[in-house]
């Protein structure tokens, strides 16, 4: 029996044209490596990377982004995921920022071909905090007696429970200029050519409103997700939101214990705190 031809395409079909589609991941929430909902990681968001980048035909890779910030490393992780991703697909990434794409948020952000931000979105905050907290009198008010053993000089370091020691906030600082020095490498090697002001000014922990993160350097223009991509590909322009896969039957969380019940609550006011600063 021999093989039917292949049914040639009608001319018509041949005629008509698909609409662009462009693929969309939203990056919100803080920057975290535990898998918890609402938290930002490379082992979370490197699926739905793949996924967008994989799509040959697409002219571009929307990511929007809306973030505080959280783990540097996490952070560089992600950012580094897009680049190589791009490279590797020879696709342009636009980058949206929404209410924030502050500290971690901005280090993803910036590896975007293009920023674009609202007017009154916040961006910047290139610099690296560590905060805790000091209970040397309550404890000693308590009546509570506090006993840590060590092997290693430096192994319990600013202990919350023990008057806070120099070498020991000497040797914090060092960690955060090492991290600080990879944080403003990155946007130097990715906003090359582009940055308006000098370190002074840019790489101090200060944030700024889009407009000015626009003046400095830091973003590229204002623009929104949907305009600006009607705009670049037409009005038929399809935008095809890459997200998790959800469950077919999503059970409630039954029998949490309260060490659980305490995390999800302290991780919580964790960011919202991350937020807060922000003024958001």
């Amino acid at each position: 029996m021999q093989d039917r031809p292949a049914p040639k395409r009608n001319w018509l079909s041949r005629l008509v044209r698909r609409p662009p589609v462009v693929p969309v991941v939203r990056l919100q929430g803080v920057i975290a490596a535990d898998q918890r909902p609402g938290r930002l990681n490379i082992a979370t968001i490197e699926p739905l990377l793949a996924k967008a980048f994989a799509m040959k035909s697409a002219p571009a890779v929307a990511i929007v982004v809306n973030s505080p910030g959280g783990s540097p490393v996490q952070s560089r992780l992600i950012s580094k995921r897009i680049r190589d991703l791009a490279e590797q697909n020879r696709k342009t990434v636009l980058v949206f920022v929404e209410d924030a794409a502050a500290s971690g948020g901005y280090f993803i952000a910036v590896a975007g071909d293009e920023i674009l931000v609202d007017p009154s979105s916040i961006v910047g905050s290139i610099g690296v905090i560590m905060a805790s907290f000091g209970f040397v009198e309550a404890i000693g008010k308590l009546g509570i007696e506090r006993r840590v053993h060590t092997a290693g000089r430096n192994k319990s370091t600013l202990d919350p429970f023990l008057p806070e020691k120099i070498e020991d906030v000497e040797r914090i600082k060092r960690v955060e200029l090492d991290i600080h020095q990879v944080f403003i490498d990155h946007v130097k090697q990715y906003r090359r050519g582009r940055l308006k002001a000098d370190d002074d000014t840019l790489f101090t922990g200060e944030w700024w409103t889009g407009l000015r993160g626009i003046e400095l350097g830091l973003a590229d223009g204002v623009g929104d997700l949907h305009a600006t991509l009607r705009e670049r590909f037409g009005p038929d322009v399809v935008l095809r939101m890459i997200a998790p896969r959800r469950p077919l039957f999503a059970l409630p969380r039954l029998g949490l214990s309260a060490h659980s019940v305490i995390d999800d609550a302290a991780a919580a006011i964790d960011d919202r705190a991350l937020w807060a600063r922000l003024g958001l």
